[in-house]
């Protein structure tokens, strides 16, 4: 016979009771240690690597016959090109002889931007096209526009971005962020694959994505459904998306010979950075590095010969970059890239 004392039998249930309320809380708890670790990791990574210190610090192992080619004959397209990076690229792409096509949305400050660099450069082969790249018919409308006149395109910069904080629609009721930075982004390239192919084997696609990416693995939830909106973590999702997606065309067109390459600027001082991150701005102001050095690793990009880069690859001032930090459980999620390209070709109509 078995004896049971109230105290000891209510003493059993209530630790039965603990342990099965930490069995079903440390799922959560471990998640939040993984998040916590995510943006420590970044955090520290970042201020390591990102600022104008460390740029000059890296730029001792540059060499300077990399940035001496010529791109007389070669057709550009940088997108967001009408001020920070985007202006960078364009100018440094135009003063190395390129035509170079400018993607903006606001035509008076393209005009101005493509003033200020015909006037720098002296090459009057500087176009501005306007365009909004959170909408999937005017970038449909913009490739049909090239494919019209059979541009050979040997460069494709997606240089535009945004980061909203709150959550806002496009017209054709997309999240705004994901309307730009990764609906725009797979569409104008799908757009222009025909036309790179033209220029193949010397094509090839330059995607400006961030460090921020480190903070967040791929998720197939595009557009942020959840309650309480977080733009900057939307932002950080969208640039994992970009990553993701230049391994995965890196993969699908190998045999088309079009060269795709994500970089990351650093953090530079730019409009969009003062506009979307005041704060962050305010903090680091002095380290964050200028527009010119935040595009270098483009223009380097669109001069190396191919067979010295590696497509599918990200990279930082010169050089292959990780794509996930130690220990932040994000390079599992690039498994979900096909679901992920799947509902971008049904929201984008276009079809690999």
């Amino acid at each position: 016979m078995i004896f049971y004392h109230p105290f000891i039998c209510n003493k059993t249930l209530l630790m039965l009771q603990v342990q099965l309320q930490l069995q079903l809380s440390l799922p959560n708890f471990t998640m939040f240690l993984i998040k916590a670790w995510r943006v420590a990791a970044f955090g520290v990574y970042g201020y390591l690597n990102f600022t104008k210190s460390a740029f000059l610090e890296h730029s001792k192992n540059f060499k300077v016959e990399d940035m001496r080619a010529r791109m007389d004959g070669k057709n550009c397209i940088v997108t967001g090109a009408n001020s920070g990076i985007g202006l960078s690229t364009a100018e440094g792409l135009a003063s190395r002889g390129a035509s170079v096509y400018m993607v903006c949305r606001s035509k008076e400050r393209g005009e101005a931007a493509l003033s200020k660099i015909q006037s720098a450069t002296g090459n009057q082969n500087v176009y501005l096209e306007i365009c909004d790249l959170s909408s999937v018919n005017e970038i449909k409308t913009l490739a049909a526009k090239f494919s019209s006149k059979g541009i050979p395109v040997h460069v494709l910069v997606n240089n535009a971005g945004i980061m909203e904080d709150k959550r806002t629609l496009t017209p054709d009721g997309f999240e705004m962020n994901f309307a730009v930075n990764v609906l725009g982004t797979y569409t104008i390239t799908q757009s222009m694959l025909p036309l790179l192919e033209k220029a193949a084997p010397d094509s090839r696609v330059i995607t400006v994505a961030s460090g921020g990416m480190y903070s967040s693995p791929l998720t197939s939830d595009l557009q942020y459904s959840e309650e309480n909106f977080d733009g900057t973590m939307q932002y950080a999702r969208n640039k994992r998306v970009q990553v993701a997606l230049t391994e995965k065309w890196a993969e699908m067109y190998k045999d088309k010979r079009i060269g795709f390459y994500a970089m990351h600027p650093g953090w530079a001082e730019t409009p969009g950075v003062a506009k979307s991150m005041p704060g962050f701005a305010d903090r680091l102001s002095g380290k964050l590095r200028s527009s010119e050095e935040g595009a270098d690793t483009v223009i380097w990009l669109a001069l190396q010969p191919k067979e010295r880069l590696v497509s599918g690859g990200f990279y930082f001032d010169r050089a292959e970059a990780p794509k996930h930090l130690p220990f932040t459980a994000t390079a599992g999620s690039h498994s979900i890239i096909d679901s992920i390209m799947d509902a971008l070709k049904s929201l984008s109509g276009i079809a690999s």
